[in-house]
């Protein structure tokens, strides 16, 4: 039996509330919120976030990390490499970015379903647009994990049934390298290429698994075309109340991240025993069929998606703006930071991604990045660079006895106190020369 064997998802702390666009853009916004990524976020760091999740308790490592986004930081340059390190996973587990289209996220998934290794699919994605366009209100950053494995490895989650997949060739939605934006053709279009193509994918994948429609518990239909999600959903012959939540009101559709992001939801609340599919249109349609099994009732995710989905922070629109580097705004006047040295890096690579001190007598270094400690005193620092100013530097007191001077991210000046409690979390510090500087920095510990 093969299948999901471990699961976990990331939601970025700062919501922005679509309706304070309009007022400032002109136009668009709508109703309900979205998540944003703080200037110290990006895929690979959300990445992180969602793989300690979905590895946390694991009974197995991963011999393969596929991570897949329409945002990688890094070109030519593998960007799960440094995920792989942040999880401090072992020299011979293969690291690789899948592609850079949204279909990329649920390619990665089939690609792991299919293979015989313990492999880390993991999702993350940065959306955007223009001010004031839908892009820009309708999208939402996150990350998600999923961990594929055999029986063999670990209790296996949920089964895999099957699926199925349709290709076709047409323009829907492109973006040329360097450009902020996407750009899409007429809605109509879209729709009229989509439907035929999940309702062939959909009856293959019924018909190769011998289930019947009314017999699936939870549908997930997710994908950048809203118009065309709609539609196809309305094609499936399912019971309506099998239609998932899509997240759309709270999170935002997450580009590759939102297959995953989805399905973890649905593994969250599903009773064992429950057929579960996911429709997934990009660039073509795939459907994935699985059961979830009697071990899901013992599962307890390390930060359920439904606590995260109760939290966060109210983000200004302006702000949001000048994160995105779409309204420029006076920089600090003191020196940007300089480029990290690669071979410092590489010279303290535990320590450095995986926050790993040095072992004693050849053991293996112990890791912080799961600690949690103590604020026992702090600084605001109003001068140092920084994209998104004042910097608060604290001295953390770790439980165990470890103290270490940390940057504090996701926390306004007024919420830090001596006494605050903290977690580790692993952050972008910088960006020079085109080379971004990963270390790890805490934040307010979440319940």
């Amino acid at each position: 039996m093969r299948g999901i064997v471990g699961f976990g998802a990331y939601l970025p702390a700062q919501r922005l509330d679509r309706t304070t666009i309009a007022a400032v853009a002109g136009g668009g916004g709508g109703t309900g919120t979205r998540r944003v990524a703080s200037y110290d976020e990006d895929p690979t760091t959300m990445a992180v976030e969602a793989g300690r999740a979905a590895l946390q308790g694991a009974p197995v490592l991963p011999r393969a990390v596929y991570l897949t986004t329409t945002a990688p930081p890094y070109l030519d340059k593998t960007n799960a490499t440094a995920v792989h390190a942040a999880l401090r996973l072992p020299a011979h587990a293969v690291a690789a970015d899948v592609g850079g289209a949204v279909r990329s996220g649920v390619a990665a998934l089939r690609l792991a379903l299919q293979g015989s290794e313990p492999a880390l699919v993991v999702s993350a994605d940065v959306r955007t647009g223009l001010p004031g366009s839908p892009d820009e209100s309708e999208g939402g950053d996150a990350a998600a994990a999923l961990l594929v494995g055999d029986d063999a490895d670990a209790p296996v989650l949920a089964e895999h049934l099957g699926g199925a997949s349709a290709t076709a060739e047409f323009l829907d939605r492109w973006r040329t390298p360097g450009d902020v934006r996407s750009k899409v053709w007429e809605e109509r279009f879209g729709e009229s290429q989509y439907v035929p193509l999940v309702t062939a994918a959909w009856r293959d994948a019924l018909r190769a698994t011998g289930i019947e429609a009314d017999a699936v518990a939870h549908v997930v239909v997710t994908g950048t075309h809203a118009r065309a999600v709609r539609a196809a959903a309305r094609k499936l012959g399912t019971r309506p109340e099998a239609l998932t939540d899509d997240l759309a009101s709270r999170v935002g559709n997450a580009g590759a991240a939102g297959p995953a992001l989805l399905l973890t939801s649905v593994l969250e609340s599903a009773a064992p025993g429950a057929v579960v599919a996911l429709v997934v249109l990009a660039d073509g349609a795939d459907v994935l069929l699985f059961r979830t099994t009697p071990a899901l009732a013992d599962h307890r995710p390390a930060r359920p998606l439904a606590d995260q989905l109760g939290a966060g922070r109210d983000l200004p629109y302006g702000r949001f703006l000048a994160w995105r580097g779409l309204l420029p705004v006076e920089p600090p006047r003191r020196p940007e930071p300089a480029r990290v040295s690669a071979s410092a890096a590489a010279r303290s690579r535990d320590w450095k991604y995986g926050l790993a001190e040095s072992g004693a007598d050849g053991d293996e270094a112990a890791s912080l990045a799961d600690a949690t400690g103590t604020v026992a005193t702090y600084t605001v620092d109003r001068l140092a660079y920084s994209p998104s100013p004042p910097v608060v530097f604290a001295i953390v007191d770790f439980d165990g006895g470890r103290r270490l001077p940390l940057e504090l991210t996701d926390v306004e000046v007024a919420d830090v106190a001596v006494g605050t409690r903290v977690e580790m979390t692993f952050r972008r510090l910088s960006t020079a020369d085109g080379i971004h500087n990963y270390f790890w920095k805490a934040r307010p510990a979440r319940a």
